[in-house]
């Protein structure tokens, strides 16, 4: 009986170490894994769409986009510290994009910033002609817009007052109908590029609440019974 009893209890200790290593197995497994999800590494259950509405990697345009010169702009161009008086010029940007200055030289103006063209300018003329040259662009004032359509409540031409984002942009235009599908708000830049963006997820993340430059079109799209 004593060895009877002696054997059982080493039988017990065994099953009872095995069952303890298998548990401290699992929660290490379970940890192991628990760090991969959380560590952004791509899992089985997880899957993402490049492009699609919900995209954070969308790149914002450049403020000094703002800047940059167009056909039919009228800017004034003033010239200073010249050994002569030099009148300010005011010019049109023509069809074929350019400008044309003193000595009948022209300049490719269109889709130039002020300052990239006031240093071509200065570049062709010092020291060519003069020693010593400033060049000074102004753009006349002239009213701007953007344009909100599709499914918003007053959808119409928005004069561009100052900077703006999205969603403002939106609610200017009386925000979005009942029927608005916000999850694929199209914007088009004024460029032709155009991006497709989620504005239920732009109201908790600003990355994807993009800033609105003149010209710009947002279109609100209409959602279907599925949606």
């Amino acid at each position: 009986m004593i060895n009877v009893s002696r054997l059982a209890l080493r039988w017990g200790a065994l099953v009872v170490f095995l069952a303890v290593g298998l548990f401290q197995t699992g929660c290490h497994s379970s940890k192991i894994e628990t760090a991969k999800v959380g560590s952004g590494e791509p899992a089985g259950t997880q899957f993402a769409s490049a492009g699609s509405v919900g995209d954070t990697n969308i790149v914002p345009r450049s403020r000094s986009e703002l800047d940059r010169l167009h056909v039919g702009d009228v800017m004034t161009i003033d010239f200073s510290d010249l050994p002569v008086i030099v009148s300010s010029r005011e010019e049109r940007i023509k069809e074929d994009g350019t400008v044309t200055l003193m000595e009948g030289k022209s300049f490719a103006a269109a889709g130039k910033t002020r300052g990239e063209l006031e240093r071509e300018i200065h570049d062709y003329y010092v020291p060519r002609f003069y020693l010593k040259m400033t060049v000074s662009i102004r753009q006349k004032d002239q009213t701007q817009f953007y344009y909100v359509r599709g499914e918003v409540k007053s959808p119409a031409r928005q004069i561009y007052v100052s900077r703006i984002q999205l969603l403002q942009a939106i609610a200017s235009a009386g925000d979005f109908t009942d029927f608005a599908r916000k999850q694929a708000v199209l914007l088009t830049r004024a460029d032709g590029q155009k991006v497709t963006i989620n504005c239920l997820k732009a109201r908790k993340d600003p990355r994807l609440n993009l800033e609105i430059f003149p010209g710009d079109i947002i279109d609100v799209p209409r959602r279907s019974i599925f949606y």
